[in-house]
């Protein structure tokens, strides 16, 4: 029995092994015309279809080492879509594990994405990714049963350093352990699984079951990102401090009604615009760095973009401080004022009245750092 199991292992590694030498390179698939890639993508699938039928007659103990040493990478894009033991190939049995409520503070760079919320037309949005890498790990069995809540929605283009979300995940301790140290690592199982401009930086145990990020967030600061060229900082400035208070922002968004949104009255708690990084202390150089940080409780679609356009406006001398003041009475008409691009800005911060015992994994801290150097290094060669 030992015998024929070796056996079995033994072929199929040198099935697998025939397989990755089959690989074409790139360079040499350029070269296929259209019928040629057709023809191989057959012969790949007349493979798998081969390798499968290999490891059903082999029993599950085989099945396990064929998933460890090629199986995954064979199918990496595809594995996992669907949480199921491997072992027996059934779904995971949720209800013999303890759940546990937590928020996941999340860092993404929304540049190549379409914005934060899923969509039914598109993949490449964070959502989409994030809850494909839930289910995969295991961490909850669908959407509308993880009692999911954001903090933010941002806007296709929009990056954020620190998104907050609450959601129901499994949990290997019980609902009242206090000691999170043998917890599961929440942040490693989700960024081996989420692509490389989305990573979840820390982890939270919810201060009561009903917490939500979203309503229960008491401030919410944004950071829009600009060179200083030939801007009057100090009139942006001095417009910008205009905008703190309650006020009516219809002329400072663009209209929502289409979901349900006809209270237009926010509160600002600070806005200001600062040089962030200067070339030179003694002089100024329009290759300074510099920053617009607005932070309220809630905001407006496209409110922050509104406001930063209407800022630059300020800025190159083609309206006064004064227009904000203007714009800020709802019965002052809306002019069209182009709106501000969307790459420059980031959701930088939420803050809770809670406090929040965030939870963070050095080891895979150290590995975000990594992953956003590389970026950071990859955009400032380009």
């Amino acid at each position: 029995m030992a015998e024929n199991k070796k056996q079995a292992e033994f072929s199929i590694d040198r099935k697998i092994s025939k397989f990755r030498t089959h690989l074409t390179p790139e360079d040499e698939l350029k070269k296929f015309s259209h019928e040629e890639l057709v023809a191989r993508v057959q012969q790949l699938e007349a493979y798998t279809y081969q390798l499968k039928n290999i490891i059903k007659k082999s029993g599950s103990n085989v099945i396990d080492n064929v998933t460890l040493i090629g199986m995954d990478k064979i199918n990496s894009d595809t594995s996992g879509e669907t949480c199921t033991l491997k072992k027996k190939n059934r779904p995971f049995d949720f209800s013999k594990c303890s759940k546990r409520r937590i928020l996941l503070r999340i860092l993404y760079l929304g540049w190549d994405l379409d914005g934060y919320a899923v969509q039914d037309n598109s993949t490449k949005t964070i959502e989409h990714h994030l809850f494909l890498a839930l289910t995969k790990s295991c961490l909850i069995q669908d959407r509308q049963s993880s009692n999911y809540h954001r903090c933010g929605r941002t806007d296709k283009g929009v990056s954020a350093f620190s998104q907050v979300i609450s959601i129901d995940v499994r949990s290997k301790l019980p609902s009242e352990a206090t000691d999170l140290s043998q917890e599961l690592p929440y942040c490693k199982m989700l960024n081996r699984l989420l692509p490389d401009e989305i990573r979840v930086l820390s982890w939270a145990p919810a201060p009561s079951p009903e917490f939500s990020a979203r309503f229960d967030c008491v401030r919410r600061k944004y950071r829009y990102f600009f060179p200083r060229g030939s801007l009057d900082l100090g009139l942006m400035g001095k417009a910008a401090a205009l905008l703190v208070g309650g006020h009516d922002f219809r002329n400072f968004c663009k209209m929502d009604v289409g979901n349900g949104v006809v209270d237009y009255k926010r509160s600002i708690f600070q806005a200001s615009v600062t040089v962030m990084q200067q070339n030179d202390p003694q002089l100024e150089s329009p290759y300074d760095m510099c920053e617009v940080t607005i932070e309220g409780k809630a905001f407006l679609w496209h409110q922050i973009r509104c406001i930063v356009s209407v800022l630059f406006l300020v800025g190159e001398g083609k309206e006064e401080p004064q227009i904000v003041t203007q714009l800020l009475n709802p019965e002052q008409p809306k002019p069209q004022y182009p709106l501000a691009v969307d790459l420059p800005l980031v959701l930088f911060e939420c803050e809770y009245e809670h406090l929040l015992d965030w939870q963070h994994e050095q080891e895979e801290l150290s590995r975000v750092v990594l992953k956003m150097q590389a970026t950071w290094t990859a955009n400032a060669v380009k």
